[in-house]
């Protein structure tokens, strides 16, 4: 990986620290956080901008522009949520909620803010994001049924395997009959797999389960009901994969995502729990990387 300096992987820690802080202990920082007086609150994660200033001016790339957004979008975003809590106590979703999360999706999916940082750590934007959103939902917001927890119970792997059986006949029946899988013989050893799985885990899988289960389907679930919440939020998922391995619209790729996103949304709503969905999503990202 490109421009992974000592500085970098500071960066990442820090970035890493908020997401892992509120996995633990999401409602006691709440608590804590919501008798600081308001102007702090709302301020308080323009802090969020650091890593960016930290790589961005070690790898020569930094901008005055990139600085300011960086430190306002949090900003923003903490007082219109703030805005929304007060607005509907009953957090029933409110326009603020739908209009950060679509600023949040399309930051990512169509890339954005990547040119702000240097070649191959575009990771680290993305992780930004994520901690702007959880600062947001969960200690301003306080949004209720969320499940972004990191204390794995058992009945996470139960879920999140039994889904994964249910998906893994479909999606290779499937995947094989529309030549989007292409299966091919590896016999990795021990230690890389384990590894790769892990990033896939924390990396990938969290932070979408994060956005399309514990935020995006969980509001629509009290507009709209559980049904509908759980196929128009595995629409939206599926749709996200678009322009992923492809130069052009890649529908075979949003069709598979797309079912994939039923079986996701499935684990996590069962007991509202990120770590279910996303044992479920690590485990078929994992296994089509090594084998197909």
């Amino acid at each position: 990986m490109q421009n992974v300096t000592p500085i970098a992987i500071a960066a990442f820690g820090l970035e890493l620290a908020p997401a892992v802080l509120l996995g633990f202990a999401a409602e006691p920082v709440s608590r804590v956080v919501e008798q600081w007086p308001v102007a702090l609150r709302v301020s308080l994660p323009a802090l969020f901008a650091a890593p960016y200033v930290m790589v961005a001016a070690s790898g020569h790339v930094f901008r005055w522009g990139w600085f300011a957004l960086y430190a306002a979008l949090p900003v923003v975003i903490a007082w219109l949520l703030m805005r929304a809590a007060a607005a509907d106590a009953e957090q029933r979703g409110d326009w603020r909620d739908a209009l950060i999360l679509l600023v949040l999706g399309l930051a990512v999916d169509l890339r954005w803010f990547d040119r702000a940082w240097p070649d191959g750590l575009r990771a680290l934007n993305e992780l930004l994001l994520v901690d702007v959103g959880l600062y947001g939902f969960l200690v301003i917001r306080q949004l209720s049924g969320t499940g972004f927890d990191f204390h794995l119970h058992w009945s996470d792997w139960k879920t999140g395997l039994r889904e994964l059986a249910f998906f893994a006949p479909i999606v290779l029946g499937l995947g094989l009959a529309l030549g989007f899988l292409d299966p091919h013989r590896n016999r990795p050893g021990i230690g890389g797999p384990v590894l790769r799985w892990v990033g896939i885990f924390f990396l990938t899988a969290v932070p979408e389960e994060l956005f399309f289960r514990a935020w995006v389907q969980n509001l629509l679930e009290r507009r709209v009901g559980r049904r509908a919440a759980l196929v128009s939020a595995s629409v939206l998922f599926g749709l996200s994969h678009f322009n992923k391995r492809s130069a052009h619209f890649n529908w075979r790729y949003v069709l598979l995502a797309t079912i994939a996103g039923i079986f996701y949304g499935r684990a996590w709503r069962e007991r509202r729990r990120v770590p279910a969905s996303t044992l479920t999503h690590a485990c078929v990202d994992w296994a089509w990387g090594l084998w197909f």
